[in-house]
């Protein structure tokens, strides 16, 4: 199945799990919802976070998504700072945010069922967090 941009629009349903290196665990329920913004689409994230040992928190995240060369997604901060590029062929990036290291792996092989998963490594961070996408 071959994904372009504009198949990301609308709503989804999310689930994550973070594992930490040290055995700490946490979640999050909540929906993702790409919308069209300029020539490409803003990722609105809510949901609640909980973390063993303490109350949920209410979460919140935003990108822009954007038509990148060659078929590819250039994922940006909200604020427009470059964050990664989504080679759909070949779906690895990675983001040098020093002193850690953040890598992604996305799935797509499922969709419209589609997953990412973030390996972050350096001296302040050590874990993985896998999402889940399903159309809401």
């Amino acid at each position: 199945m071959f994904v372009r941009l504009d198949d990301f629009e609308g709503l989804w349903r999310i689930g994550r799990e973070i594992r930490h290196a040290d055995g700490a665990r946490a979640t999050l329920e909540g929906t993702a919802r790409f919308a069209p913004h300029d020539a490409g689409l803003s990722y609105h994230e809510t949901g609640w976070l909980c973390i063993t040992g303490q109350a949920p928190v209410q979460a919140d995240r935003r990108y822009l998504w954007q038509p990148g060369a060659h078929g590819t997604i250039t994922v940006a901060f909200e604020d427009g700072r470059a964050f990664h590029t989504i080679d759909l062929a070949h779906p690895e990036a990675r983001h040098a945010c020093a002193p850690d290291i953040y890598d992604v792996r996305y799935g797509f092989t499922g969709w419209p069922d589609w997953h990412s998963t973030w390996t972050v490594r350096g001296p302040r961070k050590n874990y993985r967090m896998t999402t889940q996408y399903r159309r809401a």
